[in-house]
């Protein structure tokens, strides 16, 4: 029976790229669409940016314009990612967004009640050196294990995390990727598997955990569950503690190809892929936006 679902979502997959609907998922598994969802008391919006913001592994002009809309409609917006500490201090300097959270939850990046920069980190920084030291070595050993595997060309960038590169630059297929997941497991590290890459770390942190902790500390508020104020945009495994943690949880389109691996899974879904599928969710928040603005600590 799981082989056959199995078949079943990499069908929908394929024909998802090849541009079909996603109505054509197998009925039985089909979250509620976007339209279901009660939006009118959305305050902030969380998301993934890999394979949910972009499109192809670009920012479009169009979804840098939803990200702005929402901004301008007095709602929040914090980036959610595995990318590296590097590109979220870019990202938060550059991009109309009031936090980056990267690196897998390692690190937030934000700013104060002056607007000046701040970072905050999962672990202390003795933790940070004796794991990272630690880490290095196991994910070394690892890219020994399986031929082909390399580091993705944005590790120098980070400061947590490492990410192995499975389908953004390099190609490695399924054996390979379980490969290394197995052996990384066995030694004590921790991943998570993006659409583009195979983070590893080493600590008792996620995604989820740096949001509460920046929701709680930042804000001032807590995560509820059920929790109208906050939406939670993803597609891929990485993004599973989340999806299970926000009652307003919208998977991306093509959340579809990684569905059957999901242990928890969006409550609502998008009919466009990518970052059509997050300017859908955007324009939805801001068409049904009624509350006034997140009164926070910051």
């Amino acid at each position: 029976m799981r082989s056959a679902r199995r078949r079943r979502f990499i069908a929908l997959a394929d024909r998802q790229r090849a541009g079909h609907p996603i109505h054509e998922m197998p009925q039985t598994r089909l979250p509620p669409p976007l339209a279901s969802a009660d939006l009118s008391r959305v305050q902030a919006v969380f998301t993934d940016v890999d394979g949910t913001v972009t499109s192809s592994n670009r920012l479009e002009a169009r979804t840098l314009r939803s990200i702005e809309k929402l901004k301008q409609n007095d709602l929040r917006v914090v980036l959610v990612t595995g990318r590296p500490a590097g590109w979220g201090d870019c990202w938060l300097r550059t991009l109309p967004v009031d936090a980056v959270i990267a690196e897998n939850g390692g690190v937030c990046l934000t700013r104060d009640r002056r607007g000046r920069f701040e970072k905050i980190y999962s672990e202390s920084s003795s933790e940070r050196l004796r794991n990272r030291k630690r880490l290095l070595r196991e994910v070394q050993a690892a890219l020994r294990q399986v031929p082909g595997a390399r580091l993705s060309t944005d590790s120098p960038y980070t400061e947590v995390n490492i990410a192995i590169d499975y389908n953004e630059e390099a190609k490695l297929g399924p054996t390979a990727l379980r490969a290394l997941e197995l052996f990384l497991k066995r030694r004590g590290v921790t991943i998570a598997r993006s659409s583009v890459h195979l983070n590893c770390w080493i600590g008792a942190f996620d995604k989820l955990s740096m949001v509460r902790r920046f929701i709680r500390e930042c804000w001032g508020l807590r995560l509820a569950k059920p929790d109208p104020r906050f939406v939670y945009a993803g597609d891929s495994l990485n993004d599973a503690p989340m999806f299970g943690a926000f009652s307003l949880a919208v998977g991306v389109a093509n959340v579809a190809e990684v569905w059957s691996e999901l242990d928890q899974r969006p409550s609502f879904i998008t009919r466009g892929r990518e970052g059509r599928g997050f300017e859908q969710l955007a324009a939805a928040i801001i068409a049904r936006h009624r509350d006034p603005p997140l009164r926070a600590a910051r």
